[in-house]
């Protein structure tokens, strides 16, 4: 329990509770984090002038419905507190809900999230006033370090005296800003069915899309699993995973939706089935979002990561826009976004990020798109998707292997005929518009692959192919 090189990932903190960490570890991660803060490096937030913005002795906190999140959200608070800061604490809360508070506020945050894992694991989001992102080259490392030796000392945490927690429900708030950047009241009716796993989906979604506090939409929400419960009693919230979109394919067809919307655990993505109950792939849906932003943004910059269809960029550019890939990771995302002021970005994870929400992630404010596009046609959504889908993908299949530096060599000796980069693991492009990517997991021993094709036939012979490299 006292490495925590083992839970302080590249993005945030993930492991097992109480195996892995417990509230002792998050108390000395919150009185790190307060020390970087207060010390004014790199977790500080900026402004693109490199000025500092937001208050540098206040944290905003939020956790998920995971039965071990309120006691870990408040250690990292009492931690946070004994370096002398105060701390908001805005108690249940999305992940994207917690970036409105930063972004809102203009404070550093932090969400007790383990997203899509299962119930006996918890983590720590972490970021910047603005909700600027926190990752390993951003601040992580550093924060790290300085826990290891708060716990490596063994020794009760000492400093200024504990400053107040002021509790702040920003539910309603967060709702309203959404409402405020997509219009879904005039709309034609929908009928849309919601898995939320259990989880936050379930806290949110009954407040955006629904009537519980703001004018009731066009809207008919048919309701999957929107008990909060951190033990996820009916699947796992994992939407990536086909098997845990069986039952709400089925709500689908059962009830005639429009649609269906799946949220993962802290219901910072969302995956989508269309009225047949066929998945809608996370690039059409990027496309789909893009076009829109294109539409109120002529000529702005719209980020995709590299193993979104290629579609992606096409349409971008048939749009005016004009697309920019990076590498797969939040982290990356955001920082090219803020870079260049991209108007949008999306991922084949299904993270949709946005100019106007502090260029962080939000599922919520993807599927609004999503909602309004559909609404505003008469068209049903596999018609809708069609133009947005124009080749076939593989979806990401993972393989494990003992060497995974020597397995990228000698794949990309095979194809080294062919156009390559390896801006994030080793792609390779061909002429006919198939591509691979192979890239190693930064946690386990994994090379995950992706193949897309211009039919289905070519996905699978390519597909087939690399498999039987990677795996003999």
């Amino acid at each position: 329990m006292s490495d925590l090189s083992q839970i302080v990932k590249a993005y945030d903190v993930r492991g097992t509770v109480p195996e892995q960490w417990n509230e002792r570890v998050a108390e000395a991660l919150g009185a790190a984090f307060a020390q970087l803060l207060r010390a004014g490096t790199s977790v500080g937030s900026t402004d693109r002038d490199g000025g500092s913005t937001g208050d540098p002795n206040t944290v905003v906190i939020a956790h998920d419905m995971r039965d071990s999140s309120p006691g870990l959200a408040a250690a990292f608070s009492a931690g946070v507190r004994s370096e002398g800061m105060a701390v908001i604490d805005a108690g249940l809360g999305s992940t994207d809900l917690l970036y409105y508070a930063s972004g809102s506020l203009d404070l550093p945050g932090a969400m007790f999230t383990a997203s899509h894992n299962p119930a006996r694991y918890n983590g720590i989001k972490m970021c910047r006033a603005g909700a600027r992102p926190i990752g390993q080259d951003s601040g992580l490392a550093e924060i790290r370090e300085r826990a290891q030796a708060i716990l490596d000392k063994g020794e009760p945490l000492a400093g200024a005296p504990e400053q107040p927690v002021r509790q702040l429900d920003l539910l309603g708030e967060y709702a309203a800003h959404l409402r405020g950047l997509v219009d879904l009241s005039g709309i034609r009716p929908l009928r849309v069915v919601v898995d939320a796993g259990n989880g936050m989906g379930g806290y949110t979604v009954p407040v955006v899309l629904g009537d519980a506090v703001l004018p009731p939409l066009p809207l008919t929400i048919v309701p999957l699993y929107f008990e909060l419960d951190g033990n996820f009693p009916n699947h796992e919230a994992n939407p990536l995973d086909p098997a845990n979109l069986v039952d709400l394919q089925a709500a689908v067809l059962e009830h005639g939706a429009d649609l269906g919307l799946a949220f993962d655990g802290d219901a910072d993505r969302c995956f989508v089935v269309d009225e047949r109950g066929e998945p809608v792939s996370p690039s059409a849906i990027t496309a789909l979002v893009a076009v829109r932003e294109l539409a109120k943004h002529p000529g702005s910059t719209v980020i995709h990561n590299l193993i979104t269809s290629s579609a992606v960029p096409e349409i971008i550019r048939e749009n005016g826009g004009e697309p920019l890939c990076s590498r797969v990771g939040h982290s990356f995302i955001k920082a090219d976004m803020a870079r260049t002021n991209a108007v949008f970005g999306g991922e084949h994870s299904a993270h949709y990020y946005f100019r106007d929400f502090w260029f962080a992630d939000t599922g919520m404010l993807a599927a609004m798109h999503l909602l309004a596009a559909l609404g505003e046609q008469e068209r049903p959504l596999s018609e809708l998707a069609e133009k947005y889908e124009r080749y076939v993908c593989s979806g990401e299949i993972n393989s494990t292997v003992a060497d995974q530096a020597a397995k990228l060599a000698e794949v990309k000796q095979v194809y080294q005929g062919a156009e390559t980069d390896e801006l994030d693991g080793l792609t390779v492009r061909f002429p006919d518009g198939a591509w691979i990517n192979l890239r190693p997991s930064n946690t386990e021993p994994l090379l995950r692959l992706n193949v897309e094709g211009p039919t289905k036939d070519r996905m699978i012979a390519l597909r087939d192919e690399v498999l039987d490299l990677v795996r003999r």
